[in-house]
């Protein structure tokens, strides 16, 4: 597939990065030559010094052959430009990077299918929702939903109390009999290892494992997972951007007790008029002392959304160290996953990986409606479509052909989540939810083609 980036800022030179991996044709462009340069000695792709709203550039690009356009400049104004531009140059598809929410919520008034742009995605906006869901299942480190959580996947790692510790998956299944959920993925402590577990994989002390649930299924793994339910009413957040704000906001919405800390004086004024029901504090959130004159000590949860990861990372360890039942960190460093779970914060969010997720489902093949990457692990979750011709329609999952390091996680059936085993048919129409290590994704594509 042949991909032009326009913008090679972080977010840029992430999604670049991913698809090179992919073995796809990439061109990035960007006017900043010290970007272009580093992202030419490090990625196998092309790189293109100019606007990318100048026709010529686009068309020094070939755009004419380009399947995907994605325009991820930190300006939405030229992002819905160059993505407007490279519609009518020949462009088959494009997405335009946002930081106004309202234009993703209001899309049904403004149809920017007619300007020239296919999907809008905001980075922000994607972490403030991961970041609230995050909340709403307290007790778990990664979480994703499927079609509104008819399916959810939830990642936590296991406390010795787990009663199915030292069990097999078989011998756990037979164990606890009728559960609603199914283990998709395992990565064993202290190491860089996926497994897509068969009946044989063990579950160990410390294993970050990751399931695919029902609706029923959430309050079974909070008994057998040995962790507890958390009560979540007062939150504090650190930092007042998009994502702080946007969160906020939700927040409040839900009747949480939040209280916002923002340095800059004007920020500060700005978010207090815009969310009055937030308690806007101005302050450096890495001050201790500020932190336990505010009563850090009293919160539920604590979630750093600063633009600087270290920030973000010692004022988590600052509340983990008060007393604080959820720490929530928002990295742009992908180093920093594994270091960070393994000293005490609890979950970590990156912008950039969600974006990659969400544009990732346009490069892979078969009708994929959803995707995302399992965090510090190297397995992907998608959900197909199944249509009429597609390889798996119409066969028991007994009888599938299915690939080593590959696992179907659920079948979301006329809006309802199944946990399918062995004897289940799929139909035409199904949409089915795959975990897969990366060298199975190909096969696991011919599937749903």
């Amino acid at each position: 597939m042949k991909i032009i980036i326009a913008g090679a800022g972080e977010v840029g030179f992430h999604l670049a990065k991913l698809l090179s991996y992919e073995s796809h044709d990439i061109s990035l462009l960007d006017t900043d030559k010290e970007r272009l340069s580093y992202a030419d000695k490090h990625l196998d792709i092309r790189t293109v010094e100019g606007d990318a709203t100048s026709i010529s550039i686009l068309e020094s690009a070939n755009i004419l052959e380009t399947d995907l356009l994605i325009s991820v400049t930190s300006l939405q104004s030229i992002n819905i430009t160059v993505c407007s531009l490279g519609k009518q140059l020949g462009a088959k598809r494009t997405i335009a990077r946002v930081s106004n929410q309202e234009y993703i919520e209001q899309n049904a008034k403004v149809n920017f299918a007619d300007m020239g742009v296919d999907e809008l995605i905001s980075p922000e906006a994607l972490a403030a929702e991961e970041v609230n869901l995050l909340l709403s299942q307290s007790a778990f480190t990664d979480t994703f939903e499927f079609d509104e959580g008819a399916l959810t996947m939830i990642g936590l790692t296991l406390s010795p109390e787990a009663p199915f510790v030292g069990k097999s998956v078989q011998e756990a299944a037979d164990f606890f009999p009728g559960l609603h959920f199914v283990t998709i993925a395992i990565r064993r402590y202290a190491t860089q290892y996926t497994i897509i577990p068969n009946g044989s994989t063990c579950f160990k002390e410390s294993d970050r494992a990751y399931f695919i649930t029902d609706k029923e299924g959430v309050e079974e793994l909070y008994k057998l997972a040995g962790t507890k339910k958390k009560q979540i009413k007062n939150i504090m957040i650190l930092g007042g951007s998009n994502i702080g704000r946007n969160l906020a906001e939700d927040l409040c919405e839900q009747k949480y007790r939040v209280k916002l800390l923002e340095r800059d004086y004007e920020k500060a004024l700005d978010i207090a008029d815009l969310i009055p029901d937030t308690l806007v504090i101005r302050g450096d959130g890495t001050n201790v002392e500020l932190l336990e004159e505010e009563n850090i000590t009293q919160m539920d949860a604590f979630i750093a959304v600063t633009e600087n990861s270290e920030t973000n990372i010692m004022s988590c360890l600052v509340a983990n160290s008060k007393g604080v039942k959820k720490t929530i960190a928002l990295v742009e460093n992908m180093d920093y996953f594994q270091l960070s779970h393994s000293i005490g914060i609890h979950s970590l969010v990156n912008k950039k990986l969600i974006a990659a997720n969400n544009i990732f489902r346009y490069i892979r093949k078969g009708d994929i409606v959803a995707m995302t990457k399992l965090n510090n692990m190297n397995a992907e979750l998608l959900e197909f479509i199944v249509k009429a011709d597609s390889n798996i329609c119409d066969k028991r999952i007994a009888d599938l052909d299915f690939p080593i390091g590959a696992i179907i996680g659920g079948v979301i059936r006329e809006q309802k989540g199944i946990i399918a085993m062995g004897d289940f048919l799929v139909k035409k129409g199904d949409r089915v939810v795959i975990c897969c290590i990366p060298k199975s994704i190909k096969k696991v594509e011919k599937l749903f083609s």
